[in-house]
């Protein structure tokens, strides 16, 4: 399944950078994350809860930064497992500066699922991936706006 979009970001590009591979701030941002603990350089481990309509559960994996290129563009991969099934994604997120306190971050990539959380269908996957992208950025603004 492919995913694209953009959102803004209410930091220069710079700062912007760095909060989007800042790992406790993704941890807080990312909905259904527990924990995520560097492991190695650019690479965090990563215990997450998915809720997919009537399929829920825990999953562990990795999350790594690629093909970093500051302050404009990085490359996000992530697997997880678990019972109900797994995940991958991978994507390039372009920042681009909007103003002097605002950045727009491009995303596009790339996700799939498969075991039990692949049977719900493809559009409530679809649509349910596009609203966790919402809200991480909907809490990122949230939270850069009270540091």
């Amino acid at each position: 399944m492919k995913i694209s979009g953009s959102n803004s970001v209410p930091l220069p590009k710079d700062r912007a950078y760095q909060a989007l591979q800042d790992p406790a701030i993704l941890a807080q941002c990312m909905p259904g994350c527990e924990t995520l603990e560097r492991i190695g350089d650019e690479e965090y481990a990563m215990k997450m809860k998915m809720v997919l309509a009537a399929v829920s559960g825990q999953f562990q994996g990795k999350v790594r930064i690629a093909d970093s290129n500051p302050p404009d563009s990085f490359r996000l991969i992530v697997e997880g497992t678990g019972k109900v099934g797994f995940m991958k994604g991978d994507g390039l997120l372009t920042l681009t500066q909007e103003d002097a306190t605002k950045t727009k971050v491009d995303f596009d990539g790339e996700v799939q699922v498969g075991g039990t959380i692949a049977s719900v269908g493809q559009r409530l996957i679809d649509s349910t991936a596009k609203l966790v992208i919402k809200r991480f950025f909907d809490k990122l603004a949230a939270t850069i706006a009270q540091s």
